[in-house]
């Protein structure tokens, strides 16, 4: 006697080798790379940190800043006095960009649906690379130091920066269904970890010429990639006459390869026709308006859950780099690299989490696990010693059980929320509801870089690693109901199977 839960899963690893083409590999290829050099350009600004703020000191020993006297003279040609006020003002521009970043991508989402995909995700790679050139090699170039030019560029920048993830999460769940969505979403939200690495090393390469290089070769990077991006992206298979997602149900694979793994569907499998429209393969489908979005099942929750859990990635993201040479004394781009062992972590971990998450048709416990082992490492991170093989090994295992649930609420579960049974015969809801899962989340991180340095400035950094650990415990806290729910479905699986034999 097969169960239902086994033979959908049997049925979508045979839809998965089945409906692959080269066109599946080229928008994987083309989507993970654009993400990746959006990310790079990001993780620039964080490995340059130390850098901007000597050029905007007096303490500056930078080879590119002249020496001018008199003294006053030298004083208020910088933007600050001293290095904590840079360092405080580093940490504003991080929370005016994920705030911008935030808002534009609760807009970008609901652009993305209505509009071409290809055309919104080029147009912000090159717009978002342009930007990045003003803010840290055209200023530097002209010596132009200013506060306020700085902050409206960098929320331009994060309103641009905002296009990308909703639309390659869109573009994958428009290509790919949830026949292994876990492992291929999990492989393929690396783009952000190999982004954060390219960038590390991009920086670290250039550095020793001045940090405006930093900037200027990852700017230009960024924007080849939108040309090519605008040129060579396949937003759906249908532009080149195969079958949507959906569409062909024949042997009813991809019906079951789209249907949540967070709903209660393993309870109620007779119940298949369920749906907010009436299906129609001859016109366009509608586009799911923001709040029915937001009313969507699991969307709130593990929005709410993403933004605690953002906090502590983003957290690292911007501050790992400036924490290694602020406090051990490693040089820089010796910290650049080292950070590099974060990502590498959170790329193993996401594909594992997620391919086990397959295993068992479901995402929540995998992630409850995951996040308990997080608070664990975190704790043991906070205490490392001074040395560089026993931090990069305790930072790749943090990477693991943080960069991995935090890659699979961003990428295979909101496709798993944009493709459910509510809004069949509307994939134009996916983009809209990744914009809403990572703006939430992109809110909680913008509170918390400068929660960061306000705490680091006062309470010096172990009170920060308690702080990331309470925001962990709050994440698996939020998704609960959720863990509970999936839980008792696989016991509910299990006794099944039990009576079976």
């Amino acid at each position: 006697m097969a169960l239902p839960g086994s033979s959908r899963r049997q049925a979508a690893n045979r839809g998965l080798v089945s409906h692959c083409t080269h066109h599946h590999i080229v928008v994987f290829l083309l989507t993970f790379f654009s993400y990746s050099l959006l990310h790079a350009s990001r993780k620039t600004f964080s490995n340059v940190k130390v850098s901007i703020s000597s050029q905007w000191t007096p303490s500056c020993l930078n080879s590119t800043a002249p020496e001018l006297w008199p003294y006053e003279l030298w004083n208020s040609s910088h933007l600050f006095s001293n290095a904590e006020e840079a360092t405080l003002f580093l940490g504003t521009l991080d929370t005016i960009f994920l705030f911008s970043y935030a808002v534009g991508l609760f807009v970008s989402g609901i652009v993305g649906d209505r509009l071409n995909l290809r055309w919104v995700l080029s147009f912000g790679m090159c717009s978002s690379a342009l930007v990045v050139f003003f803010f840290g090699t055209l200023t530097e170039w002209l010596h132009f130091y200013n506060k306020w030019f700085y902050c409206c560029l960098w929320v331009v920048n994060g309103l641009l920066q905002s296009t990308g993830w909703p639309c390659v999460v869109a573009v994958m769940g428009n290509w790919f269904g949830k026949a292994g969505r876990g492992f291929v979403f999990g492989l393929w939200s690396a783009c952000a970890s190999v982004g954060n690495i390219l960038g590390a090393f991009l920086a670290s390469c250039v550095l020793k010429y001045g940090y405006e290089y930093a900037f200027l070769v990852t700017a230009s990077v960024q924007f080849a990639g939108g040309v090519v991006v605008f040129f060579g992206l396949l937003t759906s298979p249908k532009e080149v006459g195969l079958p949507e997602l959906g569409a062909d149900e024949d042997s009813g694979v991809e019906e079951d390869a789209n249907r949540p793994l967070m709903g209660s569907d393993d309870a109620d499998d007779d119940d298949r026709n369920y749906s907010v429209q009436a299906t129609d393969t001859e016109s366009q489908p509608k586009a799911i308006g923001f709040f029915q979005a937001c009313c969507l099942p699991g969307v709130v929750l593990y929005s709410l859950a993403y933004a605690c859990l953002k906090l502590v990635n983003y957290s690292f993201f911007f501050w790992l780099p400036f924490y290694l040479s602020n406090n051990f004394g490693w040089k820089e781009a010796e910290a650049d690299q080292l950070s590099i062992w974060y990502d590498v972590g959170g790329i193993i971990g996401g594909t594992i989490q997620g391919l086990i998450s397959d295993v068992l048709q479901k995402r929540a416990p995998v992630l409850a696990i995951s996040l308990l082992f997080a608070v664990g490492s975190l704790f043991g991170y906070s205490r490392s010693p001074n040395s560089k093989p026993i931090n990069a090994l305790i930072m790749a295992i943090t990477g693991f059980f943080i960069g991995g649930p935090s890659n699979m609420i961003s990428s295979a579960i909101s496709a798993d929320l944009g493709r459910q049974d509510l809004v069949k015969g509307s994939s134009e809801a996916l983009a809209t509801v990744t914009g809403i899962v990572d703006g939430t989340g992109s809110i909680g991180a913008a509170v918390g870089q400068y929660l960061v340095s306000l705490i680091q400035e006062n309470l010096r950094w172990m009170w920060v690693f308690y702080f990331f650990i309470l925001m962990t415990s709050s994440t698996v806290l939020f998704i609960s109901p959720l863990i509970v729910r999936e839980i008792t479905l696989l016991l509910h699986e299990r006794r099944l199977r039990m009576l079976a034999e």
